[in-house]
């Protein structure tokens, strides 16, 4: 049963998810790295790929919110719970790279955290081990489009590189932390569908 006090605290999440600057106990990866002179396209590409990186932290911070506010059991909170937390550090690395490349934060990512909450409440409706299997699928989908932003990142930028990288790591450590507590396999139409989403917030958010 949810509570009034839930929704609340929930609200509360979402507010500072959005407006508030996050925070992050671990130091910044790639921090004491040279910041490699960058032509102003490499700057704006590499901008843009951290815009994107970003508005997906949002969405991650949405979804595991919105999956921890209806999971049943303790352990499949304590997963997303742990697992929504270093994703706030991932905001904060993405968040002060943005800055330092001159850049800016998707104009779109109130829109993509409420729909992404919504995802995460109704998969957590569905039971746990579907809530950790989105969990789990979403994460390996998320290394896949890291490894793809690693490809395209100029050479020289090796501080982006560097968030990216253990943000990579991060990610694959969650998806295989809720297989482990129960996760089921997602059919396929599910994963396509999720895919799909994925895409358009990616292209979107790269632009605006």
């Amino acid at each position: 049963m949810i509570n009034l006090d839930q929704f609340i605290i929930g609200f509360d999440k979402g507010l500072r998810t959005l407006f508030a600057p996050a925070q992050t106990m671990r130091a910044v990866p790639g921090d004491a790295l040279p910041d490699a002179p960058l032509d102003e396209s490499q700057r704006r590409i590499a901008a843009s790929l951290m815009r994107v990186n970003h508005s997906g932290e949002i969405c991650a911070q949405a979804l595991y919110q919105g999956q921890a506010l209806t999971a049943r059991e303790p352990s499949a909170k304590q997963a997303l719970e742990q697992a929504a937390q270093e994703e706030t550090e991932h905001l904060a690395w993405t968040e002060r790279r943005i800055v330092e490349l001159g850049g800016s934060k998707s104009v779109l990512n109130p829109l993509f955290y409420a729909g992404s909450f919504a995802i995460g409440a109704v998969s957590g409706l569905l039971g746990d081990k579907w809530n950790l299997g989105f969990l789990a699928e979403t994460e390996r989908q998320v290394v896949r489009h890291l490894e793809g932003h690693l490809e395209r990142l100029p050479a020289d930028d090796q501080k982006s590189r560097a968030i990216i990288e253990q943000m990579r790591e991060d990610e694959a450590r969650h998806a295989t932390s809720a297989v482990s507590h129960g996760g089921a396999e997602l059919p396929a139409p599910v994963k396509s569908a999720m895919k799909a989403s994925s895409k358009v917030m990616t292209e979107t958010a790269y632009w605006f």
